[in-house]
């Protein structure tokens, strides 16, 4: 709209100046909100390919956020100062073996707090019952065991008890989580006994999974004692748990394998569980990337709707383009009122992808038993790149409609 301004007097008739109207802010968006209530079920579907973008990319990075924390929690509560001593190999290849007072070696080193040691007895096999073939082991590997071992490993017993100083030397063991449900025991069945190294062996407890000694969970788990005494281990420790101190963990991993071994140090292998977990954590990363590719492109999608919403707006109100700007609306008005309908669509699918994305974070994280994170960047950014792509898929449109002519666009109604 115009109004008039007298900008002086001439021949006794004051001149007048037509003087474009400005829009105030409120009138900027009623004007493009007005757009918007005309058409809804576009208008949703619009927004909705917009929500579905932005949905996406929140709630991927929501995930992997809340699984981080997830894995942070567990390692704060598992401990990052466990590490293991293995058999690594020798210089011509072949396997290599740690000294019999490996134990009692690392065991002087000051900031070491406890260790113990499991070893592999190879010639024994474990299987449900006497009948069952040789070859049909399972994957069960039975491991000779000190009994402060679930100290040291942060392990927990499911059903029975561990080993002790009396179940030690005689014909008991304990089974990994992995290794029951395989063996077809379950945590009523303590005392049930199992066919171990050619003779019955008892049952006595079953363990849940240890995360950071993963080996555990395949295992059946037999005292020092009896596994050297009934079946033929010669006492070699294959590997070898530490405990230390937090702030000495890196001093304690540079010094075992010369302690563990002090004549041969580099046939020693060492490593801290708590990595294993970091790096299985970090290959996830490339699943995420993928599933932030596929929001971006629904996002692209989103756009690409909101541009065509607004193109077909412009041609189908072109009656009301030259109305308006017969009346003296300017291209810039005109300009604006088609970016600012743009923009309110896209903040519209903005803010439902934003609710979405946290909707399906929550949910999932609620599925695993992780606590509920969502970035604050990632909902801001969310919104940012809706009101860009928004401003982008407008400005076509916008200014098209603005430089349409009042009498071209009378003439088409």
């Amino acid at each position: 709209m115009t109004l008039p301004r007298r900008t002086g007097v001439a021949g006794g008739h004051p001149p007048v100046r037509l003087v474009p109207a400005r829009l105030r802010p409120a009138d900027v968006v009623r004007l493009g909100s007005a757009g918007l209530r005309t058409r809804p079920a576009r208008v949703v579907l619009s927004a909705l390919g917009i929500a579905i973008g932005i949905g996406a990319m929140i709630s991927v990075v929501g995930i992997s956020t809340s699984s981080q924390a997830d894995l942070d929690r567990r390692l704060a509560q598992l401990g990052t100062n466990l590490l293991t001593v293995e058999p690594g190999q020798t210089l011509s290849g072949e396997e290599a073996h740690l000294p019999e007072q490996v134990v009692g070696m690392i065991d002087r080193i000051g900031p070491v707090t406890s260790v113990t040691a499991t070893g592999l007895v190879a010639q024994a096999h474990v299987y449900r019952n006497d009948h069952i073939p040789a070859g049909e082991s399972g994957g069960i590997g039975v491991l000779a065991a000190r009994t402060d071992l679930l100290a040291t490993v942060d392990g927990r017993v499911a059903g029975g008890a561990f080993l002790n100083q009396a179940t030690a030397h005689h014909p008991a063991v304990v089974l990994g989580a992995t290794a029951a449900q395989r063996l077809g025991v379950g945590i009523s069945g303590v005392a049930q006994q199992v066919w171990l190294g050619g003779q019955w062996f008892t049952v006595v407890g079953i363990l849940h999974p240890v995360p950071l000694a993963e080996e555990l969970d395949s295992a059946a788990l037999v005292g020092w004692p009896v596994a050297t005494g009934r079946l033929g281990f010669d006492g070699s420790s294959t590997t070898v748990y530490t405990r230390s101190r937090e702030d000495a963990v890196e001093a304690v991993r540079g010094v075992l394998a010369a302690t563990a071994n002090p004549e041969r140090p580099n046939e020693v292998a060492v490593s801290r569980p708590s990595d294993a977990l970091a790096a299985k954590r970090a290959t996830d990363r490339t699943l995420e990337a993928l599933l932030l590719g596929l929001g971006a492109v629904a996002l692209l999608v989103g756009g690409v709707g909101i541009a065509n919403t607004m193109v077909i707006s412009v041609l189908e109100r072109r009656a009301e383009i030259g109305l308006r700007r017969a009346l003296g609306a300017t291209r810039g008005q005109i300009r604006l009122q088609f970016l600012v309908e743009s923009l309110l669509l896209s903040a519209l699918g903005g803010a439902g992808g934003v609710m979405l994305g946290i909707a399906v974070t929550g949910v999932y994280a609620a599925t695993q038993d992780w606590p509920t994170l969502v970035p604050a960047w990632a909902s801001a950014g969310g919104l940012a790149a809706t009101l860009l792509i928004g401003a982008l898929a407008g400005l076509y449109p916008a200014i098209r409609a603005a430089r349409q002519t009042p009498t071209e666009a009378l003439a088409t109604r």
